[in-house]
């Protein structure tokens, strides 16, 4: 199941992505689900939305303007250094997971556009594949991590080069540099998240490649790992971490600029796209 929000005639709203068109739930379930986030929340949510795989679509997705497919969780936790080759280009040797936040107005949506400052010329794509959460969850096992993920989506995590200085922070929370979508596929349909592959194109020319079963720390690992210390909600998002070639550390290096499109494919999920514009006024 693909779970997708949106706008549609202006008003926000949330539905089933299907091969004949969008099932739109917010018509059908909004009564007891505003959103998507508080669809996960209730334990019976899911559930509910499969009820409606085989009703006809209710819209076109060309009527739609697409919204990060969770707007406003509570927490956004990005993984950084979680693959051996960007860790070899960026010279990283801890053995504990880099961790930093993202901000919810940091988002936007698939097919919209990612704003590249004026400040800066150094807006540099990542692909990485987001976990949402379907359950509360604190201080548990690896090996009960996955039983509380919702599904998986596409990330193009924009970081600003030259402001991450030697945090991540405000290299990463710039307006509309985080990239979230097309959907959510629930993990029913990807029980073993290590089967998928990512692949990040920037104008049509593969940039980035690998496979999750190269994570350095795993999805359970990471959940275990990040609920021990907070208490993780339905809908939070973890960012897993983007592969080697980055476009820092290639030579020349390679930034995005105003017309490029950049995408994130993920088999089993989906293709992220966006356009970049350069920021004006």
């Amino acid at each position: 199941m693909k779970l997708v929000s949106y706008l549609v005639s202006g008003r926000p709203s949330y539905g089933l992505y299907t091969a004949h068109g969008i099932v739109d739930l917010g018509q059908k379930l909004g009564d007891q689900y505003q959103d998507l986030k508080s669809l996960l929340s209730d334990k019976d949510g899911l559930a509910n939305a499969k009820n409606f795989l085989d009703s006809p679509s209710d819209i076109d997705e060309q009527a739609i303007t697409y919204l990060p497919v969770i707007a406003n969780p509570n927490k956004i936790l990005c993984v950084g250094m979680n693959y051996a080759e960007k860790r070899a280009e960026f010279n990283e040797t801890s053995s504990a997971p880099t961790l930093f936040v993202r901000f919810p107005d940091s988002q936007t949506g698939h097919k919209t556009n990612i704003i590249k400052p004026t400040i800066s010329n150094e807006l540099d794509y990542e692909g990485e594949l987001a976990i949402v959460m379907g359950k509360e969850a604190f201080r548990i096992k690896s090996a009960e991590a996955l039983s509380y993920v919702a599904g998986y989506s596409c990330y193009m995590d924009g970081s600003i080069r030259d402001w991450q200085y030697t945090w991540f922070t405000a290299g990463k929370n710039w307006p509309c540099t985080g990239a979230f979508g097309p959907c959510i596929t629930t993990s029913d349909e990807i029980p073993d998240p290590t089967v998928l592959s990512l692949t990040t194109y920037l104008n049509g020319q593969e940039m980035q490649h690998d496979c999750i079963k190269n994570l350095v720390h795993t999805v359970p690992e990471l959940i275990s790992y990040i609920s021990t210390f907070t208490r993780l909600s339905p809908g939070d998002v973890i960012l897993t971490g983007s592969p080697g070639g980055v476009g820092k550390k290639r030579n020349p290096p390679i930034f995005m600029k105003d017309g490029d499109k950049i995408e994130v494919e993920i088999t089993g999920i989906g293709r992220l796209t966006n356009y970049v514009v350069a920021e004006r006024g």
